[in-house]
C-alpha cells in the first residue's frame, strides 16, 4: 500500500500540520481522485431536487406524460450515477486511510530502529503503545476530510447558485447560514483540542505505568510492593477517566450540534420557502427543489463540522508522532564521518577510553571489574559508541567514524538485549543465513545445548516475544549465542554470565575464551571464574582504572579487588536465575573448571 513511501528522513516533522500535509503529499494522485469523486458525488446530490422540480412543474401538467417519463428516467439515471460515484469515493478514501496508517507505522518503526539503544532514554513504552493503538488511527481518519471536505465546499457554491435562480433571498440565507454554523462550533473545537491533548498525555503515562507493573509483577510481589503500585495505577486511572469525561463532553456537544444545527437550518429554509410558495413567489416544483437543496446541503454542513472535529484530533495525534520523530540517537555521524575524510583502522587496533583509562589490547580477552556494575557498563557504552565520549580506536576518535562502520565491527552485547518472537534459529541468526555448523559451534560455546535439546522442535521451536517462555539464564545464554554467531571484530559483553549457576559459568568462561581466541573481547563481570580466563583485568574504582593485570596478580596486590572477588566467591551477591549467582561457591582459578570441560575444549 505504501511501497512508494519516502524514507523517514523525508518526513517534514517541524509540526503536526506539516506531518499531515506530508501524508497527503505522498499520495497526491489518490487524494486528488478522492477529492474529485467526493466533489462529483456531493454535487450530484444537488441534481435530483432540480430534476424532481422539473418533473413536477412540467410532467404533472395534463397531456405531458412524455415529459414526466423523461424526467423520471433522468432522475433514475442520476441516482445510479451517484451510487457509482459514492462507491468510488468510499473506496478511494479507504485506500487513503490505509496508506496513511501503513506509512505512519512504517515511519515509526524505521525511526524506532534508528534510535536503537537510545530509545528507552528518549520515550516510554506507554508513549509508543498509545501512539500505535490510538494516534495512528486518528491520523488516518483525519485524511478522510480531503474528499468530502472539498466536495462540501463545491456543493455549497452550487446550491447557492441554484437558489439564486429561484430566489435571491433564499440564496442569501444559505450563504450566511452555513458559515454561521461553522462559527458556532469553532470554540468547542478549540476546547476539544486542549482536552484531547491532556487525555492523550495521561493515557500514555498510564500505559507506561501498566507496562512497568506487568513487567515487574514477580519482583513487586516478592517485595510486597504490588499493592502500592496498584493503588497508584488506580489513582491515575481515575484521573484519566475524569479527563476522558471532559473529552466526551466536548465531543458530545460537537456531534449534537453537527446533527442539530443542520436540521434547524433545513427547517428555517423550508419555512421561508413554504411562505414564498404560499404567496405565489415560487412554484410548487421550486418549493420541492428548495427543500431538496437544503436537505442535501445538510450533508456537506455535517461534513464541515465532522471534518473540523477530525482535524482537531488529528493535529493532537500528529503532534505526538512528530515529537517522537524529533528524537535523535545519542550519537550521530559528525561532519568528518559524513565527508568520509576519516577512516577506521584497517585491522585490529587498541580501543581507549580516556575517561576511565581503560585500554583494550586487540586480540585479547579483557575484563572490567567494578564494585558498581554501572561504572563498567558505562565504559562499554563509550567504547561501543553508545554514549558521547573521546574514546579512540587506534589513532581515530570513535565519534569521527561513520556510525554504520562502527556498528558493523564493534558489537555491544547487552545483558538486557531484546529477544524478538520467532523460531529459535531466527532469533539466533538474525537477518543473515547461518550454517548448521556455525549455529552449533556458537550454541556449544555458550553452553546452550540443553536449551536446544529441551525445546520440542530444537532450533525450529518458537520463541515468544522477549523470550518469555524461557528462564532468565536461558535468555542470557541465547544472547551470548547470538553475539558469538555475529562474530564481530570487537565484542563488548556486559555481564554475560550473571544469571547462570557456577558449573555452567565455568564452562562458558572456558569456551568463550576458546571461541574468541585471537579476537578482541571485553566482558564486565565480578565472577572469579570469568576473570581467571581473562588476559587482562582492569579494576575500576570510582569509574577509573585503579589497577590492571592478570587476575592472580590483582588478587595478590589489590586488597579492594580481593575483597570484591571474595564477595562473589561466597555467594553474597549472587543473583542467578538458574541456580546460583556469578561464580558463587567456586574457586577463582582455572582449576575450578570441571575436568570433563577441560577435555572438551
Amino acid at each position: 500500500m505504501a511501497d512508494d513511501a519516502a524514507g523517514p528522513g523525508a518526513v517534514g516533522h517541524r509540526g503536526a500540520g506539516r506531518y499531515l500535509w506530508w501524508l497527503v503529499a505522498c499520495q497526491r494522485r489518490r487524494v486528488a481522485a478522492g477529492a474529485a469523486y467526493g466533489s462529483l458525488w456531493m454535487m450530484g446530490l444537488m441534481v435530483p431536487p432540480y430534476v424532481l422540480s422539473r418533473a413536477i412543474d412540467e410532467g404533472l401538467v395534463p397531456g405531458r406524460m412524455p415529459a414526466l417519463l423523461g424526467w423520471t428516467a433522468a432522475l433514475l439515471g442520476v441516482g445510479v450515477l451517484n451510487a457509482c460515484l459514492g462507491a468510488l469515493r468510499h473506496r478511494t478514501m479507504t485506500r487513503i486511510r490505509m496508506d496513511a496508517t501503513f506509512r505512519t507505522v512504517r515511519t515509526l518503526v524505521a525511526h524506532t530502529v534508528r534510535l536503537g539503544a537510545a530509545l528507552p532514554g528518549k520515550t516510554t513504552a506507554g508513549e509508543i503503545v498509545t501512539i500505535g493503538i490510538g494516534d495512528v488511527g486518528v491520523i488516518s481518519q483525519t485524511l478522510t476530510m480531503t474528499g468530502p471536505g472539498v466536495g462540501g465546499v463545491l456543493a455549497y457554491v452550487v446550491v447557492a447558485a441554484l437558489l439564486l435562480a429561484v430566489s435571491p433571498l433564499l440564496a442569501v440565507v444559505v450563504l450566511l447560514g452555513v458559515p454561521l454554523l461553522a462559527l458556532l462550533v469553532g470554540p468547542l473545537l478549540g476546547r476539544l483540542q486542549g482536552a484531547e491533548a491532556r487525555y492523550r498525555e495521561r493515557q500514555s503515562g498510564l500505559a507506561a505505568r501498566l507496562t512497568d507493573l506487568v513487567g515487574g509483577l514477580r519482583v513487586l510481589a516478592g517485595l510486597g510492593g504490588k499493592e502500592v503500585f496498584a493503588d497508584r495505577y488506580r489513582g491515575e486511572s481515575r484521573a484519566l477517566c475524569r479527563e476522558g469525561y471532559r473529552v466526551g463532553a466536548a465531543t458530545s456537544w460537537i456531534q449534537a450540534l453537527g446533527v442539530g444545527l443542520p436540521a434547524l437550518f433545513l427547517a428555517a429554509v423550508t419555512w421561508l420557502a413554504a411562505r414564498m410558495a404560499a404567496q405565489g413567489q415560487i412554484t410548487v416544483g421550486e418549493l420541492v427543489a428548495v427543500y431538496g437543496y437544503a436537505a442535501a446541503l445538510v450533508l456537506p454542513v455535517s461534513f464541515f463540522i465532522e471534518g473540523g472535529y477530525d482535524l482537531t484530533r488529528g493535529l493532537v495525534a500528529a503532534g505526538r508522532v512528530v515529537r517522537f520523530l524529533a528524537c535523535e540517537p545519542d550519537t550521530a555521524d559528525g561532519s568528518a564521518a559524513r565527508a568520509g575524510t576519516v577512516r577506521a583502522p584497517e585491522g585490529p587496533a587498541v580501543l581507549r577510553d580516556p575517561r576511565s583509562g581503560v585500554e583494550v589490547v586487540p586480540g585479547q580477552l579483557t575484563a572490567l571489574v567494578s564494585a558498581r556494575p554501572a561504572e563498567s557498563a558505562a565504559v562499554v557504552d563509550r567504547l561501543g559508541r553508545f554514549a558521547e565520549s573521546a574514546a579512540t580506536w587506534g589513532a581515530v576518535r570513535l565519534d569521527e567514524l561513520p556510525l554504520a562502520e562502527v556498528r558493523g565491527r564493534i558489537l555491544v552485547a547487552d545483558n538486557e538485549a531484546a529477544l524478538f518472537a520467532g523460531t529459535l534459529r531466527e532469533v539466533l541468526a538474525g537477518r543473515r543465513d547461518r550454517t548448521e555448523q556455525a549455529i552449533g559451534d556458537a550454541v556449544r560455546a555458550a553452553m546452550a545445548e540443553d536449551i536446544v535439546r529441551g525445546l520440542p522442535d530444537g532450533l525450529d521451536s518458537p520463541v515468544e516475544a522477549r523470550g518469555q517462555n524461557l528462564s532468565g539464564g536461558q535468555r542470557q545464554r541465547l544472547r551470548l549465542v547470538r553475539a558469538l554467531l555475529a562474530d564481530p571484530e570487537v565484542l563488548l559483553a556486559v555481564e554475560p554470565t550473571s544469571a547462570v549457576d557456577a558449573h555452567t559459568e565455568a564452562a562458558v568462561a572456558a569456551r568463550l575464551h576458546a571461541a574468541r581466541a585471537g579476537r578482541t573481547t571485553v566482558v564486565t563481570s565480578t565472577s572469579p571464574l570469568l576473570l581467571a580466563r581473562a588476559d587482562t583485568v582492569c579494576f575500576l574504582v570510582d569509574g577509573r582504572v585503579a589497577a590492571a593485570g592478570s587476575h592472580r596478580r590483582l588478587l595478590d596486590e589489590q586488597p579492594g579487588y580481593r575483597r570484591l572477588v571474595a564477595r562473589g566467591e561466597d555467594g553474597t551477591d549472587g543473583n542467578g536465575a538458574d541456580g546460583g549467582g556469578a561464580g558463587g561457591g567456586v574457586l577463582p582459578l582455572p582449576r575450578a573448571v570441571p575436568a570433563t570441560e577441560e577435555g572438551t575444549r
